[in-house]
């Protein structure tokens, strides 16, 4: 596959080792002649640390023969999170490091996921793009901000720490980009 094929959560294969793409940035050279550059963020499926490449669009990477199910995930206990599969309804266990910052997104019951099997083994997950979560914390809107930085910080259910616009209050259920962990909109309030 060409780097200019890549898309965000898919897999590529880097010294022969499954790696799921995280973030693209696409750059544009000014020069005539000069070809476009693109830096990928990648994290290992095996060790889940990051890598960072910088390739021109035509460079190729394999893919790795791995396929995906989907998932939903049940629950979790001290450091292991179950999911099972939607089809077979099998149960299967990763632990805090497989799953890494990405727990942060994960509430229970929740389904849209797909779980990345290489060779028989679970390596890892791919979450859907946008998730909605229930403010459990708000802090108290700042008297005298500026009209152009009306915003505070916001706690979800999962501990994830967002940035939302100052008339958030606590209770109320908000949509976020995985990608980027960025607000994206309220949708309503949970009691």
């Amino acid at each position: 596959m060409q780097v200019k094929q890549f898309k965000t959560g898919g897999v590529i294969a880097i010294s022969n080792v499954p790696h799921i793409i995280e973030n693209i940035e696409k750059h544009t050279p000014s020069a005539r002649g000069a070809s476009t550059l693109y830096k990928v963020r990648c994290r290992n499926l095996i060790t889940q640390s990051k890598t960072d490449i910088t390739a021109k669009g035509e460079d190729e990477y394999a893919e790795p023969d791995f396929r995906q199910r989907a998932v939903q995930f049940l629950y979790n206990q001290g450091d292991d999170y179950v999911f099972m599969d939607t089809e077979d309804f099998e149960q299967f266990i990763l632990d805090q490091s497989s799953v890494g910052d990405d727990k942060f997104y994960l509430v229970d019951g929740m389904e849209g996921i797909f779980a990345l099997i290489l060779e028989d083994r679970i390596v890892g997950i791919t979450l859907p793009d946008v998730v909605e979560q229930r403010l459990v914390q708000c802090d108290p809107a700042i008297k005298g901000q500026s009209a152009t930085n009306r915003g505070k910080t916001a706690r979800t259910e999962t501990g994830l720490t967002i940035q939302v616009p100052e008339y958030m209050e606590q209770d109320e259920v908000v949509r976020i980009d995985t990608r980027n962990g960025k607000f994206l909109g309220r949708v309503g309030t949970s009691f």
